[in-house]
């Protein structure tokens, strides 16, 4: 049965409006919300990524898959907030999140409350990014299971009035299982694999690079702590898992996570130019096999 998300804040019932200042939208009646139901109400997927612009491509291949012939950027609806991008395609929004899970938190709050306001019926939350590979090639795409922290631990730690709070970090495996076997084809060319994904709060120290402004550890420290990462079953590393995981796990709603490798960290830091663009539209491929599956159920 289909279900709308219940949100784990009880001062919200208290709140007669609701000012979603960093998406600009604003939640007249939070008793009524008609209005942004008849905006919002249809949508089925919330997929977020870094950066605008790769936002915005996603938003144009959302709209091929779906036999639309436009060919005019789509709208950005946040474009008023200034921080953030979000287009709607049909069933699909697209939203941009910045670098790191601290500019990422900001939209997913407000995009939580969005879809709980517009009664959406079982939204799934999926995020498309880039990512360094622990021995596994290039091009990979890795679909997170478990999110580990910083500190090798498989939770997301924040700070709330003061105090450390820690919360567990992982991904449904109903998600996971169905963007396997929706995602891949034997004929892509690349890996698509399960894997558990360390979501750092620093992309040069927090992720032992050598290449970065500072750096007070030796090579062989690196690669010390790139093969403990491993030896958990680490295959990647970037810098929103934990938080995303923890968040939308706390909340009940389903998430994925779909990142592609630009590099094996096991034989350097660099990233290859090159073929950074190639590998950045194969989470496109994965992400929208899921989508037009999940529609046809």
């Amino acid at each position: 049965m289909s279900q709308i998300i219940q949100l784990k804040n009880h001062h919200l019932d208290g709140m007669s409006t609701d000012f979603l200042y960093h998406l600009a939208i604003n939640v007249v009646d939070t008793k009524d919300t008609r209005d942004i139901q008849s905006q919002f109400g249809d949508v089925r997927f919330i997929l977020t990524g870094g950066t605008s612009t790769r936002m915005l491509e996603l938003a144009k291949y959302v709209r091929k898959l779906f036999g639309v012939e436009d060919t005019s950027d789509p709208v950005d609806l946040c474009k008023k907030g200034h921080r953030y991008a979000m287009y709607k395609v049909g069933p699909v929004i697209c939203v941009s999140h910045g670098v790191g899970s601290s500019t990422f938190s900001v939209v997913l709050h407000e995009l939580l409350k969005l879809v709980h306001y517009a009664k959406c019926k079982d939204p799934v939350f999926l995020r498309i990014g880039t990512c360094g590979g622990i021995g596994v090639p290039p091009g990979t795409v890795v679909v997170t299971k478990n999110a580990f922290n910083g500190l090798l631990r498989n939770e997301h730690e924040i700070a709330i009035l003061g105090e450390r709070v820690v919360r567990p970090a992982q991904f449904p495996e109903s998600v996971i299982k169905d963007i396997l076997a929706y995602g891949a084809r034997d004929d892509d060319g690349f890996q698509i694999i399960s894997a558990n994904t360390m979501g750092t709060d620093c992309f040069y120290e927090g992720q032992g690079r050598t290449d970065g402004a500072i750096c007070e550890y030796s090579a062989e420290d690196k690669m010390k702590f790139l093969q403990k990462c491993h030896d958990l079953g680490i295959r990647n590393i970037e810098m929103e898992a934990s938080m995303f995981a923890s968040v939308t796990q706390k909340i009940g709603v389903k998430a994925g996570d779909i990142c592609v490798t630009l590099l094996n960290r096991l034989d350097g830091d660099q990233v290859d130019s090159e073929k950074k663009e190639e590998y950045e539209h194969r989470p496109f491929l994965v992400l929208g096999r899921y989508i037009q599956e999940l529609l046809k159920k």
